[in-house]
């Protein structure tokens, strides 16, 4: 396998366009990244496009041969990857295999997304199919996704005593870090109390708490290390990249009683372990090697919580951290320099793409405004709907 380098990236910022098509978005976002890496549409040798449930596709999620025959059609590999909101990080992932394994040279990952309004307000899933259990759960239990974030939130307040204040301060971090990134849809700082006063949407957590729906895209061009050097562009390497699914015994998505009494009880949120883990040994580093983290703060829960999962401090430890400043952007682990989907909102398909990006601003030292002190390497983390985990880490 040979080395993989990011040669480009561009993204489209995040809001909500009701105006501009899914397939502009994309066009726009990849055209971008393709004038970042100083190259042309006819330099493509393959596209890999995170696929959608939600709206384009010619209807059936060929999200990369859309954009093709829209801009550049001349024959080159289209390849459609779906995974929920893991989706991004998993087109990122299979472009940099295309790349490692030799088949091309220069390979384009992109995601854009137009999401419906509210806290994605229609069931998904098949309201033909009797056996689909997403469709099931949101109509039988009523059980959306900030319901969920709701539930280990309070277990986690009532087994390592999280307060309603903490909570609260990782809100007022995410936005913080958001105040100088354009890309941002929300790029007003907040307070404690603006938070903890903001509307209660799923207890214990506030509306400032989880994050809203948004249109976005993002596309990051990868290359082999000998059109990274013609390019002439900073260096930055995909040291590492890894994707996974769930494990039996998962306890945040098995049933309870099953994993209270697996023999083998797997780690909470495996599959986003297990690909953060596959991206660390793949770049043969550990969490100590790490300058940053661009993961999915889908609510301020996750913020707390995967640090400890993914094993960069003891269980407990990350409000200590938050509380010391660890976890802002001149602290021991930066989380989402970004601002975080908190910031941004998240846009499904194209926010694994985006913190690829985030991460190869970072690492270039171009994140004005939210830069970390000598970042040299950056990790991705994204969670997607049928337990699926994606994870990519850059070095420079």
């Amino acid at each position: 396998m040979r080395p993989v380098y990011v040669l480009g990236v561009g993204a489209h910022a995040w809001g909500k366009f009701p105006d501009k098509p899914q397939l502009q978005l994309a066009i726009e976002a990849l055209g971008g990244a393709l004038k970042d890496a100083g190259l042309e549409w006819t330099d493509l040798r393959g596209l890999v496009a995170a696929s959608s449930r939600f709206e384009g596709g010619m209807g059936w999620g060929l999200h990369a041969n859309e954009v093709l025959q829209a801009v550049a059609e001349q024959g080159i590999p289209a390849i459609n990857v779906g995974g929920g909101c893991a989706a991004g990080g998993i087109a990122v992932h299979t472009a940099a295999m295309m790349i490692a394994s030799g088949q091309s040279d220069v390979v384009a990952a992109v995601g854009a997304e137009r999401m419906p309004k509210g806290f994605i307000p229609r069931p998904p899933g098949s309201p033909d199919d009797i056996s689909d259990g997403d469709f099931l759960r949101w109509v039988t239990m009523g059980a959306t996704n900030p319901a969920y974030w709701a539930l280990e939130t309070r277990r986690r307040m009532y087994e390592v005593g999280t307060t309603h204040e903490t909570l609260a301060q990782v809100s007022v971090l995410m936005h913080r870090n958001a105040v100088a990134n354009p890309l941002a849809r929300y790029r007003s700082e907040c307070s404690a109390a603006d938070v903890l006063r903001s509307p209660m949407v799923s207890d214990p957590l506030h509306l400032l708490e989880i994050c809203a729906v948004s249109d976005g895209a993002a596309a990051v061009v990868l290359g082999s290390e000998a059109q990274a050097r013609r390019l002439g562009n900073p260096l930055v390497q995909v040291a590492g990249s890894a994707i996974a699914t769930g494990v039996f015994g998962d306890p945040s998505s098995r049933i309870p009683t099953v994993s209270a009494y697996c023999d083998n009880a797997a780690a909470h949120t495996s599959e986003v372990g297990g690909a953060v883990a596959g991206a660390l040994k793949a770049a043969g580093m550990g969490t100590e090697d790490v300058d940053l983290l661009e993961m999915a703060d889908n609510s301020v829960w996750q913020v707390l919580a995967w640090p400890e999962l993914f094993g960069f401090c003891e269980r407990g430890q990350s409000d200590w951290m938050l509380a010391h400043g660890d976890l802002g952007i001149g602290g021991r682990l930066p989380i989402n320099p970004s601002g975080g989907f908190l910031s941004f909102g998240e846009a499904t398909t194209a926010q694994g793409v985006l913190q690829v990006c985030e991460l190869a601003w970072q690492l270039r030292g171009q994140a004005q405004g939210r830069q970390v002190p000598d970042a040299k390497v950056g990790l991705s983390a994204i969670l997607g709907l049928g337990a699926n985990g994606a994870s990519i880490l850059l070095k420079a």
